[in-house]
């Protein structure tokens, strides 16, 4: 069983994809759109994905403030939810995104990634850390 993770985003989203025994997370691309409300061609590589990989199941990324408020952009990731699961009948798992960019962005810089490099792999990451957290949560059951 595949778990898809998604770091949705203004005018990317991270994409990361479990093993097969959802054990590990690992990144595989970033899809970048020009405009923020026009995701068909996002949608579109999201199922192209999905095939590929045969996802079972989709984890979303969160974006809840740090005082456990919602913003706008939770509403954005709400509605792109909803056309996930219309689109491909998956079941789709919000997960607390919180920290995962600073997560990703630490990595990144402990592993001497200059900045120019991380800003172009840096959603990649955060999807591989939202997935993870979600995997390693399901582990300890």
């Amino acid at each position: 069983m595949r778990i898809l993770g998604l770091d949705f985003g203004e005018k990317t989203v991270g994409v990361a994809v479990s093993d097969p025994f959802g054990w590990t997370a690992q990144g595989i691309e970033i899809i970048r759109r020009e405009d923020e409300n026009n995701l068909k061609k996002s949608i579109n590589r999201i199922g192209e994905l999905i095939k590929e990989y045969e996802i079972e199941k989709i984890v979303l990324g969160y974006p809840k403030n740090m005082n456990n408020t919602e913003g706008e952009r939770v509403e954005k990731t709400k509605n792109f939810k909803k056309r996930l699961e219309k689109n491909f009948k998956k079941e789709v798992i919000l997960w607390d995104e919180r920290l995962s960019t600073v997560a990703a962005q630490r990595g990144l810089i402990e592993a001497d990634v200059s900045r120019e490099k991380r800003k172009k792999v840096i959603d990649k990451m955060a999807a591989v850390f939202i997935l993870q957290g979600y995997l390693d949560s399901i582990a300890k059951k």
